[in-house]
């Protein structure tokens, strides 16, 4: 399975020959490490006749592309900055898409003791008390975005809690692997860790609690700000993306019998 670790430059894939048409949709790193993007562009190729080239990169900039107009739409999981992004106008609007959930890993030992804790605060304020080293994706990504928000919620600033928190500021995947490397905590989203192939002695510790919903949105980038963007790529995609065969190919997308998202575009 093919990954790419991307923060600040944009790693564009796409076909490196087609006839038809073609658009750039930046996405984010969780998304395309879970593996969906290799059965849902081949199927969108074939039956729009149209080329979605990726920028794979975290939801912050991926927000920042659509911005400058470098993309066409944009496919996130933050929905504070999505909100931002509308009110001031770059996109004509947010399409509910799929979700999946946030999940805590770390070493099987679990020396921090969060295995089995009441909500996803008491996780973080465990890993704090004990000093436990941690990994953080330090990106501006939607991860990053929900994590500094659940450490707010704890009461405690992740820039300052210490020596044992290590801001890497790197995608989904790379992040898991400084993690896998250190022996060290980190927060992911469930899909991305199924489909991670270097667990080494780390494995899912918690999960469940309401608050690691994690929804991703379609948000197709205003013509009023920029002329130049596909708009209407941007629609047909969208119509493909809500369609039946597209909750079927989501719904289905398994790993070791684990469904990675769940549809729920209306």
């Amino acid at each position: 399975m093919k990954q790419v670790f991307a923060t600040l430059a944009a790693v564009i894939i796409g076909t490196a020959a087609f006839a038809g048409d073609s658009m750039k949709m930046a996405v984010t790193t969780s998304f395309y490490n879970s593996g969906l993007a290799d059965i849902l562009l081949p199927e969108i190729q074939k039956d729009l006749d149209l080329d979605v080239q990726l920028l794979v990169v975290g939801t912050g900039q991926a927000l920042k592309l659509g911005r400058a107009g470098d993309v066409d739409a944009i496919l996130v999981h933050s929905r504070k900055a999505e909100d931002k992004f509308l009110a001031e106008g770059y996109g004509t609007h947010r399409r509910e898409i799929m979700y999946n959930d946030f999940v805590f890993i770390g070493p099987k030992d679990d020396p921090a003791g969060i295995r089995g804790v009441p909500t996803a605060v008491n996780a973080l304020q465990n890993i704090s008390d004990k000093g436990a080293a941690f990994v953080s994706r330090g990106d501006d990504s939607g991860t990053h975005k929900k994590e500094l928000s659940l450490w707010g919620s704890a009461e405690l600033d992740a820039k300052g809690v210490g020596g044992w928190y290590n801001a890497v500021g790197a995608g989904m995947g790379a992040s898991l692997n400084t993690a896998a490397g250190m022996g060290a905590y980190i927060m992911s989203d469930r899909a991305s860790w199924l489909n991670f192939g270097n667990k080494g002695d780390l494995e899912l510790l918690y999960a469940g609690d309401p608050v690691l919903f994690n929804q991703y949105a379609y948000l197709p980038i205003n013509p009023a700000k920029h002329s130049h963007v596909k708009t209407d790529l941007a629609a047909k995609l969208e119509g493909w993306l809500v369609s039946d065969k597209a909750k079927e190919l989501i719904n289905t997308y398994k790993i070791n019998s684990e469904t990675l998202f769940v549809f729920n575009a209306e």
